[in-house]
């Protein structure tokens, strides 16, 4: 695409409204200006329609595929004011009721006086023919509220709001939108989807509202403690958390206490303060300080039941012929001997082969067993494993959307005498409460997950705290069984674990092997590295498929080789155009055949987060789409689309409990913030067979030896220890 962001102004009649997202406002419009020249405008411009006039100002584009468009950065509507516009305008259908019929007969009565005849004497629409009082009364119905929805959006728009969340905005509270936002604009941030406090804040700044006032205050000290939660932390210490709104709020430590207070009263946080003991002032989001106590008193009622349904495996005799080392002994026999017991350790160390015993016992037993990890690629590897069902925790607990609650719950347990769950790392605070609250005591658990991979994305570090309290029976495993001799991943991946650089000269060699080491930190050069491998020399000498089998992970989003880019250039190179279905959804473009990856959970689509699958039939006409998901098809409308991302290349975190045949990690200088050893850890052990880095020996050796994991403010740990 090329561009010139000379900004340039342009009148003209809406012909046609090619296509409008209707959650974000993005619009593909044909436009014609007063001298008959038709013109193509792209940008967020809710609820046009054929007929307004529209002043726009934006910088021409030239795209590939689509040609000359003009992307909007200013718009306002405007009145038409020829009878033939005005025709046009009603005919549109943005009145209901009236079509091209009527719209012709009301012109041809009131001809270039319409407009003025429809928003001050609508009694006169008596006067054209065919038009009856219930017609009146709709038409007047319908067009008052189109008046009332254009001074709101003018009003918005005068508060710097952008039209697509002007839009929503509107979806949300009608007529009565500019009131609410007068009243109270950071209700905005808790009931408007997408709108947070930053842009809530610039709404009350815009309506005078002072930094240091009780409301702002109260959502502030609100908005800081979710902000926490996002980076993992379940809490803050009062110290830390008031030195940090200060700076994220912009006002002095008083203030913020003034707003803790207030915030505590309304109960939008939790101050926790144990008179007992000498911790700091803790503060919470309600949710999780609810989660964190409850959760203590479900763990010891699981694990102190004097007998569990688990023990029956004890009776079952080793399979011949399948010798288990002296670990993997013991995790077996410790799910017998426990009603909770966790299983951890790192690649290769032989837990499938401990879990598939477990399951086999389980089985000779007559036991009912249930397999579940966090996320649907976890799912489905436990499931191919172990060769037997496996489910996510959301899908075992099923969702009822009619009841916005799980079906299985402290009420209705799951029914099953052993549960294996694996992956837990992944687990975060609230999902593991929704987890064991659905479990029945006398249930036999078993936790499998590596305590040394990044923790849970979610808030929280429930793996290292239910190992770490020694309240659980735990095997770690660590003698490494897994990939014959001559294989590197696994030897490499431990290494790195282990604060050691692994075998890069070996790596580097151009001889057939497992792990290959490219130098390389530029990023432009690494970049075109990574798109020549994908699409061409692993296909061409491991017999790999390009989309299927190999998968890019990196650090981050942004840069050279972030996710955005990488994924731009790898759907350009395996899945271009060339007369391919396809559709846009603001600055994405989405083809048939695309990898992409679900980044939201939708209950009603059985869809989660973090599933990946291929877009099958494109619907044009329709404004629809498949996704396979494995043999699954889901319907998506257009619109929708938002809630996947391309997924030729994902970060690291969004590859947590699932593994490819093949996986290339670009590992540069430029990703400093992110070089981690945890993090480089569990990059390397989603490689199955083939594994190579592309970038600098600098950045690896930063990450290896920088074992600094960042702390994550909970008190789980305590709770456990004290319950």
């Amino acid at each position: 695409m090329t561009t010139g962001l000379t900004q340039q102004t342009l009148r003209g009649e809406i012909r046609r409204v090619v296509y409008e997202n209707t959650e974000n406002g993005y619009s593909v419009i044909k436009i014609v200006d007063g001298r008959g020249v038709e013109h193509t405008l792209v940008g967020k411009i809710p609820g046009a329609h054929s007929g307004e006039h529209i002043e726009v100002v934006g910088h021409w584009e030239k795209h590939s595929d689509f040609g000359r468009q003009l992307k909007i950065s200013e718009y306002q509507f405007t009145l038409p004011s020829t009878p033939e516009g005005i025709e046009r305008y009603l005919a549109s259908g943005i009145l209901p009721g009236v079509g091209p019929k009527t719209a012709k007969s009301i012109v041809e009565r009131f001809g270039e006086k319409t407009l003025d005849i429809m928003n001050n004497y609508s009694s006169r629409l008596k006067e054209v023919p065919g038009v009856g009082k219930k017609s009146i009364d709709k038409i007047r119905a319908a067009w008052d509220e189109q008046k009332s929805r254009s001074a709101i959006f003018v009003f918005l728009q005068g508060l710097k709001i952008s039209s697509a969340y002007c839009l929503k905005i509107y979806k949300t509270y009608g007529d009565a939108s500019a009131a609410v936002v007068k009243k109270n604009p950071y209700q905005l941030a808790d009931e408007v989807k997408g709108i947070g406090f930053i842009m809530a804040d610039q709404v009350a700044g815009a309506l005078g509202i002072e930094k240091n006032s009780l409301e702002r205050l109260v959502a502030g000290v609100r908005y800081a403690i979710n902000q926490l939660t996002q980076v993992g932390h379940c809490c803050c210490p009062e110290p830390e958390f008031i030195e940090y709104a200060e700076k994220l709020l912009d006002v002095d430590g008083a203030a913020v206490q003034r707003g803790i207070v207030r915030a505590s009263e309304l109960h939008e946080i939790v101050v926790d303060c144990d008179p007992h003991s000498s911790r700091k002032r803790m503060i919470y989001p309600p949710i999780l300080f609810a989660a964190e106590v409850e959760l203590p008193k479900i763990m010891h009622r699981l694990a102190s039941v004097p007998r569990h349904r688990g023990g029956a495996i004890m009776n079952i005799p080793p399979q011949t012929g399948v010798k288990l080392s002296t670990q993997q002994l013991s995790a077996v026999e410790k799910v017998g001997q426990y009603a909770f017991s966790i299983i951890t350790g790192g690649p290769g160390v032989g837990k499938t082969t401990v879990v598939g015993e477990i399951v086999r016992r389980a089985d000779a037993a007559k036991l009912t067993v249930a397999l579940a990890a966090p996320t649907g690629r976890a799912a489905k590897r436990l499931a191919e494993t172990s060769r037997r069902a496996a489910a996510t925790i959301h899908r075992l607990l099923k969702w009822d959307p009619a009841k916005n609650c799980f079906v299985y719950n402290a009420d209705r347990p799951l029914k099953c005498d052993l549960l294996i769950v694996d992956e837990v790392s992944m687990l975060d605070l609230p999902l593991a409460l929704f987890l064991f609250r659905a479990v029945r005591p006398g249930t036999t658990v078993v936790l499998v997950g590596d305590a040394d991979q990044l923790p849970s994305v979610g808030p929280g570090r429930v793996l290292g705290d239910f190992i770490n309290s020694r309240l659980f029976a735990v095997t770690h495993l660590s003698e490494i069984f897994r990939q014959g001799a001559g294989s590197s991943i696994v030897a490499s991946a431990h290494q790195v674990n282990r604060g050691q650089m692994p075998n890069l000269e070996s790596a580097a060699q151009r001889r057939l092997n497992d792990f290959y080491w490219i130098e390389q930190d530029d990023p432009e050069l690494a970049l075109d590295l990574i798109v020549r491998m994908q699409c061409e020399r692993i296909p061409q000498r491991f017999k790999l498929d390009s989309i299927r089998d190999i998968q890019t992970l990196t650090p981050m989003n942004r840069g050279v080789c972030g996710t955005i880019n990488l994924n731009k250039m790898l759907q350009e190179n395996l899945n271009p155009g060339g007369g391919k279905p396809q559709f846009r959804l603001g600055e994405k473009v989405f083809r048939g055949g695309d990898k992409v990856m679900q980044t939201v959970n939708n209950y009603d689509k059985k869809v989660f987060n973090g599933d990946m699958g291929r877009i099958g039939a494109i619907d044009t006409h329709g404004n629809k789409f498949q996704v396979y998901f494995g043999q699954h098809a889901v319907e998506y409308e257009f619109v929708e689309a938002e809630q996947l991302t391309l997924a030729y290349a994902i970060t690291v975190h969004k590859s947590q409990g699932s593994e490819f045949p093949a996986v290339i990690i670009p590992i540069l200088t430029q990703h400093y913030i992110m070089l981690q050893r945890n993090l480089i850890y569990t990059a390397m052990t989603r490689a199955r067979q083939l594994l190579i880095f592309v970038g600098s020996r600098k950045a690896l050796s930063i990450a290896v030896r920088n074992s600094t994991v960042q702390p994550r403010h909970a008190q789980l740990l305590e709770r456990l220890l004290k319950t």
